[in-house]
């Protein structure tokens, strides 16, 4: 019940001797990345180690929102709802995109706070979010039997399907010029007078003078190969499909317990919110000091779990040679186990918010891991050290509904062109790598915390 089968992507598979730009990686960021550039003209191979949009691209809510963003996302995920709307023209095809708005309902006066706070960052850049309450609330959420105090919406958010979108923006890049390969993994990066020169990877090599880095899951993993230490873990989010019911809002709506949107195909896909699952691996322990303060900040919307994961990581050779085969040829695609405590979650607690889901029949369940940096805003920039070679990955759970904003960005920043929206808040340096005496300082500082969590603490440490 828990596979993921992708919309498959069937393109001519030859490896070209020599491109402009590589990118590696088959999820929206990539494919975005690589249709942006292929019809700014640019020659573009995007290679992929399984299949297009097989890993979290098609495994998240497909939400497409604005409304509560980090402050430093909010110009792309403007720009990103300006490019979805326009996407179906765009690519001649069907990406499920509606503007349908987003309501995220608040439990307490603390949420409204909450909402209040973030609409001081949304005002001036002219966002159409607003908070409900009253009447209009009761209008604005039909079928809700649970009281809410009100509901923050933005009518110009929306939603797409991420089965069908990714795979149609794929074929639009092949139509215009990229050559799309998949089942080809990249196993390393080759330079001359220390700029990117090429990759290699297990069909051959490919001369290029730009790579961009877009593997999701895997982009800590390959870096490390190359020396740069990205701060990036995986988090676990499960996710539910029940069938179609009516009397309740057709546009997507996230409580404190639960979340829901509308598919193209009637039914609905359903997670509990704010539950993740993060799993204990051997780069928790090495990117400890990056993570604790958002461990201390997020305890209660996470639940750390030892599982084999950390022993199959363990074993995974973190350093190989272009001539070796990588771990990105032995595992082509992240399937893992949904928390099926999370997904009984998340359908209770929504039936009890909305009678309407009683009689909803679950029709699948799925997982997908997400690739979270320390503040949950992702890196796009261009690696110092290594000129030509640029990230964008950690897209922290966000990455469907600004794809096609970062693709447009890491365009602009490959091809030297005036960016889109500011680059600046998306650096990879901005990351102040904490010492171990900071970290014990944070650790005293929010004692009282750590005190009452000190027993699943030290089972974590």
């Amino acid at each position: 019940m828990s596979r993921i089968i992708p919309d498959l992507v069937v393109t001519p598979q030859e490896l070209p001797a020599k491109v402009d730009v590589v990118v590696i990686g088959g999820g929206i960021i990539g494919v975005s990345t690589a249709l942006s550039l292929a019809e700014r003209g640019v020659s573009v191979a995007l290679c992929e180690k399984g299949l297009i949009g097989a890993e979290q691209s098609s495994r998240n809510w497909g939400w497409v929102r604005q409304m509560g963003r980090d402050p430093a996302e909010l110009p792309l995920a403007i720009e990103s709802l300006r490019l979805w709307r326009g996407m179906n023209a765009r690519i001649a095809g069907e990406t499920g995109f509606r503007q349908t708005g987003i309501a995220y309902l608040c439990d307490t006066d603390a949420d409204v706070a909450t909402y209040e706070e973030w609409l001081k960052h949304a005002a001036p850049l002219g966002l159409d979010s607003r908070l409900v309450s009253g009447e209009a609330l009761k209008t604005l959420i039909p079928g809700a039997a649970k009281p809410f105090r009100a509901a923050l919406h933005t009518p110009s958010d929306g939603k797409a399907e991420p089965f069908i979108a990714v795979p149609a923006m794929a074929r639009a890049a092949a139509a215009k010029g990229a050559q799309i390969l998949t089942n080809c993994a990249v196993r390393s990066i080759e330079r001359s007078a220390g700029r990117v020169s090429g990759c290699v990877t297990e069909r051959g090599e490919i001369r290029c003078s730009s790579v961009v880095l877009a593997g999701g899951a895997w982009s800590r993993l390959f870096a490390g190969n190359m020396g740069i230490d990205l701060p990036v873990l995986k988090i676990l989010g499960s996710v539910v499909r029940l069938s179609s019911v009516e009397g309740v809002p057709d546009f997507a709506v996230g409580a404190g317990n639960f979340a829901f949107r509308r598919r193209l195909d009637g039914g609905f896909t359903v997670a509990q919110r704010n539950a993740n699952v993060a799993p204990i691996t051997p780069d928790s322990f090495r990117l400890f000091c990056d993570y604790t303060p958002t461990l201390i900040k997020s305890w209660n919307e996470l639940t750390l779990r030892i599982s084999g994961q950390f022993f199959r990581e363990l074993s995974i050779a973190r350093s190989w040679q272009s001539d070796e085969v990588t771990p990105f040829e032995q595992v082509r695609i992240l399937d893992p186990d949904p928390s099926w405590r999370f997904v009984r979650g998340g359908v209770r607690h929504l039936r009890e918010a909305f009678p309407a889901f009683g009689d909803a029949k679950i029709t699948k369940v799925w997982a997908g891991l997400m690739d979270v940096t320390p503040d949950a805003v992702p890196v796009m920039a261009q690696v110092g050290s290594v000129p030509g070679f640029y990230l964008a990955t950690g897209f922290s759970g966000h990455g469907f509904g600004i794809g096609p904003g970062a693709g447009a960005l890491m365009a602009d920043l490959v091809t030297g062109s005036t960016a889109c929206v500011d680059p600046a808040p998306f650096r990879i340096e901005r990351f102040k790598r904490l010492k171990k005496g900071r970290l014990i300082r944070a650790l005293c500082v929010h004692g009282r915390v750590i005190n009452r969590r000190c027993s699943s603490l030290k089972s974590w440490v």
